[in-house]
């Protein structure tokens, strides 16, 4: 009890040191928080709030029951149950935290058990395509090649996160939640509209982060390249984009740094998992070993991908 008094207060300490560089340098800190925010605008937005409407849409509808015997022999492989599939690949194709709050809804959903949870968590919360070929491909590396390889890239380390967590025994059995939590059938009409507000309401607290983040990072610019771009993107993602340079060092950066994805997308991922009482140390460490993965991998593919 005396240690987390103690820790408590450090962290006050801490707090208290920000606001007063936020005062002290108000200045830069709007300047900083009126770039992130045009940033939210111009990118995280467009990129997200799609996905995010109709990825909860497909949920609503039963998309996860239905993909469940179609990913069931894929997600073997992983020992969970095909449902668990739904979150992997709305992860892989929406971005980040769409992986995690889906595992979260099948866990709410009594489709999966609180391990086989964790355990998806470590691999199915993923960057966007849109953001790996386009703003990062097109954008910084001037080609889509490169950031197709970035995007092969960040699904295989993903994969191989996922086996690196595999529980044991053999392969669950597909299972039936029970009756008090079942997913009840919806019309179209009656899940579309929650789907967008429930959407618009993370996309808030997404650009929450990336702006509180962004702000936080901006002091790290003054340390120069590489070091300015490596602590930049550990910290907030979306903010890396103008400190790659478009060489090899970038290029394995840009993977390492979108396979770990963040301590601004570890905060979205606990805020939306924040009901589920699931413990999120598997899922940062999981995302620790697909950032290590995914440098490797770039490291041994750079030479190519950018040729």
């Amino acid at each position: 009890m005396c240690m987390k008094r103690r820790v408590r207060a450090d962290l006050c300490l801490v707090l208290c040191g920000v606001l007063v560089w936020f005062l002290a340098d108000a200045v830069r800190v709007r300047a900083a928080a009126s770039a992130a925010l045009a940033l939210c605008a111009k990118s995280v937005i467009p990129a997200l709030f799609p996905f995010l409407a109709v990825s909860g849409l497909l949920l609503s509808l039963g998309f996860g029951e239905w993909v469940s015997p179609r990913l069931a022999g894929l997600m073997a492989l992983y020992r969970l149950p095909g449902p668990a599939g739904s979150a992997l690949l709305l992860g892989l194709v929406g971005g980040y935290p769409i992986g995690a709050r889906t595992a979260g809804d099948l866990y709410r959903a009594g489709l999966l058990t609180e391990d086989e949870a964790v355990r998806l968590l470590a691999f199915c919360n993923n960057s966007n395509p849109v953001f790996l070929v386009s703003v990062l491909g097109g954008g910084v590396f001037g080609s889509t090649r490169a950031g197709l390889w970035l995007w092969l890239i960040h699904v295989l380390s993903a994969l191989l996160t996922g086996l690196c967590f595999r529980g044991p025994g053999t392969p669950p059995r597909r299972r039936v939640p029970p009756p008090s939590l079942r997913r009840e059938e919806r019309s179209f009409a009656a899940a579309f509209v929650p789907a967008v507000r429930e959407a618009a309401w993370g996309m808030v607290s997404i650009c929450a982060f990336v702006t509180l983040f962004s702000v936080l990072a901006n002091p790290l610019t003054a340390l120069g390249a590489p070091w300015s771009t490596a602590l930049t993107g550990a910290l907030e993602l979306f903010s890396l984009t103008p400190l790659l340079t478009p060489d090899q060092t970038g290029f394995l950066l840009a993977a390492g740094l979108s396979g770990w994805g963040g301590v601004s997308v570890l905060c979205q991922t606990a805020a939306v998992l924040e009901d589920t009482g699931l413990p999120l140390r598997t899922c940062w460490l999981g995302k620790a070993v697909q950032g290590v993965l995914s440098a490797a991998l770039a490291a041994l593919l750079a030479g190519y991908a950018l040729g």
